[in-house]
């Protein structure tokens, strides 16, 4: 589950917080980048529970309305949602059963979330619409909650911020890890009853020593990475550079030194966006073009092993923002000081006469 989309994230992170808490301790710095990694797979966990949580609150309300019925002489509740096919299957899970009675999860302690999504899915039209239908097979239930995931618990800010109680690491997650639950209620299949499997944490040992080497290569190159960044920059002021700025070139750089089975082109584009996230409104297009820059330079002197097309205008435009992003700002696990902040953003809005040449050549 844990992508390297998320690994670069976190690692963008982290770096930061390395620098801004003045420890410079790598050896624990390297285990919070794990932790967190592993605290965003407790969370896909957790979200796939509330889907569960959510049914169990139902049917207590059926049951409440069965009494009352039998009582006053009316027809039985419906029991079509409370018995969702899809939903009993991920009920009876066997790993997610393990692995939130392992973690101590559970939505037990967070009734009134739970009962107030069940009003806003009671309330819903794609709820109504499928009660309404006179039957339904098992692609029928499982769409059912993936259309009710995406409307009501995807975008949730009541959701958003009882995560953010629980984990600092958890809010900066939700949005990557939404399109993981998503992807887990498609490939649901029946025939697999409580066997399902789930996304593992890491599709394998290379992605968890991805994370490792690329943060390490990081952090202890940081000398020689920033020199290549100041000798491709000779036209900007160095100083003037939002720090982010630094920071992700900084992880770029060592992903392009690092790992020779990535093209070049996927660095830079990852990047890109990570700048377009967390940094100043114009780090996009310039680190877009300083990356180029340096990414030549290390080929030029032999220092790269990799190929990169002859450089055209075309080329050198950003590429727009990929449709499954992040669909609104991404903060910190470990904020910057606000005076840092806009310092470093001040210094970004301000290049220097030939910073601003060099930036518009490109």
């Amino acid at each position: 589950m844990i992508n390297r989309e998320l690994i670069r994230t976190k690692i963008v992170q982290l770096t930061y917080a390395y620098y801004q808490n003045g420890s410079k301790n790598i050896e624990n710095a390297e285990k919070e980048l794990l932790l967190s990694l592993s605290k965003a797979y407790d969370l896909y966990n957790y979200l796939l529970d509330l889907i569960v949580a959510v049914t169990k609150e139902e049917r207590k309300r059926v049951e409440q309305a069965s009494i009352r019925n039998r009582r006053e002489g009316k027809a039985e509740p419906s029991t079509k949602f409370i018995f969702n096919k899809f939903e009993v299957q991920l009920e009876e899970n066997k790993t997610l059963n393990s692995f939130n009675e392992d973690k101590n999860m559970s939505w037990d302690g967070d009734a009134d979330l739970v009962r107030k999504l069940c009003d806003k899915i009671e309330q819903c039209d794609t709820y109504k619409e499928y009660m309404d239908s006179p039957a339904s097979d098992y692609e029928d239930d499982r769409e059912l909650w993936r259309k009710l995931y995406r409307l009501l618990i995807e975008d949730n800010e009541d959701i958003d911020e009882l995560l953010e109680s629980k984990s600092i690491y958890w809010n900066d997650d939700k949005e990557v890890v939404d399109t993981f639950v998503l992807k887990t209620i498609k490939r649901f299949d029946p025939k697999e009853k409580g066997n399902q499997e789930l996304l593992p944490e890491y599709k394998d040992a290379d992605d968890r020593e991805f994370a490792r080497k690329l943060f390490r290569a990081t952090i202890l190159n940081a000398n020689e990475y920033q020199r290549f960044m100041s000798e491709t920059s000779r036209n900007w002021d160095f100083s003037r550079l939002a720090y982010m700025d630094i920071v992700i070139m900084q992880i770029a750089i060592a992903e392009l030194l690092n790992f020779p089975s990535i093209p070049i082109s996927v660095t830079i584009n990852e990047y890109v966006d990570m700048a377009k996230r967390y940094s100043t409104p114009r780090s996009g297009g310039y680190i877009n073009g300083m990356l180029d820059a340096i990414a030549r330079h290390l080929i030029d002197t032999g220092k790269l092993l990799k190929q990169m097309p002859e450089r055209t205008e075309e080329n050198m435009q950003p590429r727009k923002p990929r449709a499954n992003g992040y669909a609104k700002p991404v903060r910190f696990v470990h904020k910057p000081k606000p005076a840092e902040e806009a310092a470093g953003e001040a210094r970004a809005e301000e290049p220097t006469r030939e910073g601003a040449d060099n930036e518009t050549e490109k």
